[in-house]
């Protein structure tokens, strides 16, 4: 349950700490987790059931969905599992698979049913659940839809090991690419016939024509049932340059941060030069991936220097000026081990 001391912007700047840009996405997820948790806290004290919130995130891979959903689960104490969409459309026994997924929550509460019942689970890929072209309706997609509409809206579910877990209080996020949602939003009509006034009129118009709608969704291929059970919808924007520089030496947990510290534990001061974060995030920004492929790109340039550091007692700092040029090995007095 929620501190009373934590409100929506208390999350925010906790997943400021951890999270690079989407300011508009976090003050979203943060909204919707804080009504969230404060709805069971009346349901509890009240006991009368809630009306669930789950939450849609919609953005392309790599900017940062899965990592707002850990930050979020760890800020907030919660456990938290993942899945992923096209596995559970893969699988002849999806039920199983769903339960299976609930039993991880369990696990990952330590066996503790109750705070398992106030978990997060985050299924992605969720729009590879529509029905492609060249299939009919009604296919595994779809099926796995159906599947997830009883857990998502709050029922108990019988585990394997015979332990029921209620999914009333669990919070659902679901996340995906939509590719091709766009188009799809922009040949809707908008809401143009509203009367505007003045610019705080027209920024609420504009918020209202740029919002994915539950029509939209279902036309992209996802069923009405299934769009009913995510009202709240996330946007997140792809990821800028600039951002992925951001990303590699600003959060807490940083790539820059993590190395650094494997360093100083030999003894070694790494610097690496703002330059050299420019050049790996123009790679990233070219490989079309957001920020999944940073931490290979770094990893490769860190590898050969940490394989020769734990070796050579000798060396106090290491520099690297560029990511096109051999690192400099700045050298002092060995110590005695």
């Amino acid at each position: 349950m929620l501190d009373s001391s934590i409100k929506p912007s208390t999350i925010v700047r906790y997943l400021d700490q951890y999270v690079i840009g989407q300011d508009d996405a976090k003050k979203i997820v943060a909204v919707a987790v804080y009504s969230h948790y404060k709805k069971i806290a009346r349901s509890e004290r009240e006991h009368a059931r809630i009306t669930k919130s789950n939450l849609l995130l919609i953005g392309s891979s790599g900017t940062g969905k899965t990592l707002m959903c850990e930050t979020l689960s760890r800020f907030l104490s919660v456990p938290f599992v993942t899945a992923e969409a096209t596995s559970l459309a893969q699988t002849r026994y999806v039920n199983e698979e769903i339960d299976a997924m609930l039993q991880r929550l369990l696990e990952k509460a330590e066996g503790d049913v109750a705070k398992a019942q106030r978990g997060i689970v985050f299924i992605d890929e969720i729009d590879k659940l529509k029905a492609s072209e060249s299939q009919p309706r009604g296919t595994s997609g779809e099926g796995v839809q159906h599947a997830l509409l009883k857990i998502m809206e709050g029922a108990p579910v019988r585990l394997g090991n015979g332990q029921y877990l209620d999914t009333t209080n669990v919070l659902f996020i679901c996340g995906g690419a939509f590719v091709g949602l766009n188009e799809i939003m922009a040949q809707t009509h908008g809401y143009q016939f509203i009367s505007t006034t003045n610019a705080d009129n027209q920024k609420i118009l504009e918020r209202l024509n740029t919002r994915v709608k539950p029509t939209d969704l279902f036309t992209f291929g996802l069923i009405p049932e299934f769009t009913g059970r995510l009202p709240i919808v996330a946007h997140f924007q792809d990821l800028t340059r600039k951002m992925l520089v951001r990303i590699m030496v600003e959060p807490k947990d940083s790539i820059y941060a993590q190395f650094r510290e494997i360093f100083a534990g030999e003894g070694v001061e790494l610097t690496i030069e703002p330059m050299v974060f420019d050049q790996i995030a123009e790679i990233a920004y070219e490989y079309k991936t957001g920020a999944r492929s940073l931490r290979g790109i770094v990893e490769e340039l860190i590898t050969p220097i940490l394989f020769v550091v734990p070796d050579d007692s000798s060396i106090r700092k290491v520099r690297i000026a560029s990511l096109f040029s051999n690192p400099s090995l700045i050298r002092g007095p060995a110590t005695v081990s």
